[in-house]
Protein backbone atom coordinates (compact mmCIF):
# COMPACT_ATOMS: atom_id res chain seq x y z
CA UNK A 1 0.00 0.00 0.00
CA UNK A 2 1.62 3.46 -0.77
CA UNK A 3 0.71 6.19 1.39
CA UNK A 4 0.17 9.66 0.39
CA UNK A 5 2.54 11.06 3.12
CA UNK A 6 5.91 9.72 1.70
CA UNK A 7 7.45 11.23 4.94
CA UNK A 8 5.33 9.30 7.02
CA UNK A 9 6.66 5.95 4.86
CA UNK A 10 9.97 6.79 4.92
CA UNK A 11 12.08 5.05 6.70
CA UNK A 12 13.38 5.76 10.37
CA UNK A 13 16.78 5.60 11.69
CA UNK A 14 17.29 5.55 15.27
CA UNK A 15 20.50 5.24 17.58
CA UNK A 16 20.11 1.76 20.49
CA UNK A 17 21.20 2.21 23.91
CA UNK A 18 24.32 0.63 22.76
CA UNK A 19 25.19 3.66 19.76
CA UNK A 20 24.53 1.06 17.25
CA UNK A 21 21.69 2.40 14.50
CA UNK A 22 18.72 0.61 14.44
CA UNK A 23 16.14 1.09 11.11
CA UNK A 24 12.32 0.77 11.20
CA UNK A 25 9.44 2.08 9.89
CA UNK A 26 5.76 1.64 10.03
CA UNK A 27 3.72 -0.71 8.80
CA UNK A 28 1.07 -0.90 6.23
CA UNK A 29 -1.87 -1.71 8.57
CA UNK A 30 -0.77 0.50 11.31
CA UNK A 31 -1.00 3.38 8.79
CA UNK A 32 -4.45 2.57 7.80
CA UNK A 33 -5.31 2.39 11.30
CA UNK A 34 -3.80 5.69 11.55
CA UNK A 35 -6.06 6.90 8.91
CA UNK A 36 -9.26 4.94 10.03
CA UNK A 37 -8.84 6.65 13.41
CA UNK A 38 -7.04 10.40 12.79
CA UNK A 39 -11.04 12.23 12.48
CA UNK A 40 -12.62 10.32 15.21
CA UNK A 41 -12.71 11.85 18.78
CA UNK A 42 -10.35 9.93 21.78
CA UNK A 43 -7.84 9.19 18.45
CA UNK A 44 -4.37 9.75 20.04
CA UNK A 45 -4.72 7.32 22.92
CA UNK A 46 -6.58 5.00 20.52
CA UNK A 47 -2.80 5.20 18.24
CA UNK A 48 -0.71 5.31 20.56
CA UNK A 49 -2.00 2.44 22.06
CA UNK A 50 -1.76 0.97 18.36
CA UNK A 51 2.11 2.20 17.64
CA UNK A 52 2.66 0.38 21.20
CA UNK A 53 1.15 -3.14 20.41
CA UNK A 54 3.11 -2.98 17.14
CA UNK A 55 6.88 -1.83 18.96
CA UNK A 56 6.77 -2.56 22.60
CA UNK A 57 6.72 0.69 23.49
CA UNK A 58 6.27 4.40 21.23
CA UNK A 59 9.23 4.94 19.88
CA UNK A 60 10.44 8.95 19.74
CA UNK A 61 10.80 8.72 16.22
CA UNK A 62 6.89 8.00 16.08
CA UNK A 63 5.99 10.34 18.44
CA UNK A 64 7.85 12.92 16.43
CA UNK A 65 6.62 11.38 12.84
CA UNK A 66 2.78 11.12 14.38
CA UNK A 67 2.61 14.66 15.44
CA UNK A 68 3.80 15.41 11.86
CA UNK A 69 1.20 13.53 10.32
CA UNK A 70 -1.69 14.62 12.53
CA UNK A 71 -0.56 18.04 12.88
CA UNK A 72 -0.78 17.70 16.59
CA UNK A 73 1.74 19.43 18.47
CA UNK A 74 4.59 17.04 19.94
CA UNK A 75 3.79 17.96 23.63
CA UNK A 76 0.17 17.11 23.41
CA UNK A 77 1.16 13.57 22.52
CA UNK A 78 3.71 13.43 25.34
CA UNK A 79 1.64 14.84 27.68
CA UNK A 80 -0.82 11.78 26.99
CA UNK A 81 2.22 9.44 27.20
CA UNK A 82 3.63 10.92 30.31
CA UNK A 83 -0.31 11.35 32.13
CA UNK A 84 -0.82 7.42 31.38
CA UNK A 85 1.26 4.86 33.46
CA UNK A 86 0.42 2.04 30.29
CA UNK A 87 2.57 4.02 27.62
CA UNK A 88 6.25 2.87 27.79
CA UNK A 89 8.73 5.02 26.30
CA UNK A 90 12.00 2.67 26.64
CA UNK A 91 12.17 -0.29 24.53
CA UNK A 92 11.22 -2.99 27.30
CA UNK A 93 13.45 -6.25 27.49
CA UNK A 94 12.48 -9.30 25.31
CA UNK A 95 10.50 -10.53 28.40
CA UNK A 96 8.67 -7.94 30.76
CA UNK A 97 9.22 -8.85 34.31
CA UNK A 98 5.52 -7.98 36.37
CA UNK A 99 5.89 -8.20 39.62
CA UNK A 100 2.04 -7.22 41.59
CA UNK A 101 2.77 -4.94 44.35
CA UNK A 102 -1.32 -4.82 45.34
CA UNK A 103 -2.25 -5.03 48.90
CA UNK A 104 -1.98 -8.83 48.70
CA UNK A 105 1.20 -9.09 46.99
CA UNK A 106 2.05 -6.32 48.53
CA UNK A 107 1.75 -7.81 52.26
CA UNK A 108 3.04 -11.94 50.98
CA UNK A 109 6.56 -10.20 49.86
CA UNK A 110 6.48 -8.11 46.72
CA UNK A 111 8.95 -6.03 47.51
CA UNK A 112 11.30 -8.72 48.34
CA UNK A 113 10.53 -10.12 44.81
CA UNK A 114 11.37 -6.87 43.34
CA UNK A 115 14.10 -6.40 45.54
CA UNK A 116 15.99 -9.81 44.63
CA UNK A 117 15.37 -9.63 41.03
CA UNK A 118 17.21 -6.41 41.37
CA UNK A 119 20.09 -8.24 42.40
CA UNK A 120 19.83 -10.95 40.30
CA UNK A 121 19.23 -9.07 37.48
CA UNK A 122 21.02 -5.85 37.89
CA UNK A 123 18.09 -4.26 37.11
CA UNK A 124 15.19 -2.51 38.61
CA UNK A 125 11.79 -1.23 38.30
CA UNK A 126 11.20 -0.09 34.80
CA UNK A 127 14.72 -1.31 33.39
CA UNK A 128 16.02 -3.49 31.31
CA UNK A 129 18.95 -5.52 31.78
CA UNK A 130 21.69 -4.79 29.63
CA UNK A 131 21.56 -7.97 27.23
CA UNK A 132 18.02 -6.85 26.48
CA UNK A 133 16.56 -9.81 27.95
CA UNK A 134 14.65 -8.83 30.58
CA UNK A 135 12.89 -5.72 31.97
CA UNK A 136 10.88 -5.54 35.62
CA UNK A 137 7.90 -3.69 36.21
CA UNK A 138 5.86 -3.35 39.67
CA UNK A 139 2.43 -3.40 38.32
CA UNK A 140 -1.25 -2.88 40.36
CA UNK A 141 -3.06 -5.77 41.08
CA UNK A 142 -2.94 -8.10 38.82
CA UNK A 143 -6.37 -10.41 39.77
CA UNK A 144 -5.03 -13.38 41.61
CA UNK A 145 -4.84 -11.92 45.12
CA UNK A 146 -5.14 -15.90 46.75
CA UNK A 147 -1.68 -16.30 44.69
CA UNK A 148 0.18 -13.92 46.61
CA UNK A 149 3.00 -12.98 45.83
CA UNK A 150 2.32 -13.09 41.91
CA UNK A 151 4.82 -12.45 39.06
CA UNK A 152 4.08 -12.70 35.43
CA UNK A 153 6.08 -12.99 32.39
CA UNK A 154 4.10 -12.19 29.41
CA UNK A 155 0.97 -14.27 29.92
CA UNK A 156 2.13 -16.51 32.36
CA UNK A 157 1.32 -16.18 35.94
CA UNK A 158 3.52 -17.06 38.59
CA UNK A 159 1.91 -17.81 42.07
CA UNK A 160 3.02 -18.12 45.73
CA UNK A 161 6.69 -16.86 44.40
CA UNK A 162 9.65 -17.18 46.44
CA UNK A 163 12.94 -15.48 46.59
CA UNK A 164 14.34 -19.30 45.74
CA UNK A 165 12.08 -20.01 42.96
CA UNK A 166 13.69 -16.91 40.76
CA UNK A 167 16.40 -18.08 39.43
CA UNK A 168 14.71 -20.61 38.04
CA UNK A 169 11.92 -18.99 36.60
CA UNK A 170 14.57 -16.53 34.80
CA UNK A 171 16.11 -19.61 33.51
CA UNK A 172 12.76 -20.73 32.01
CA UNK A 173 12.97 -17.41 29.87
CA UNK A 174 16.18 -16.78 29.23
CA UNK A 175 17.68 -17.04 25.76
CA UNK A 176 13.84 -17.93 24.32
Amino acid sequence: MNHPNSLFRELFVTQTDTGTQQEYHFSDALIEFIDTWKEKRGNLIMILHRIQQEHGYVPRQAAIELSRYMDVPLAKIYGVLTFYHYFKLEKPGRHTLSVCMGTACYLKGGQDIIDELETLLGAGVNQRTEDGEFSVEAVRCVGCCGLAPVLTVGEEVFGKVTKEQLPGILAQFRGK
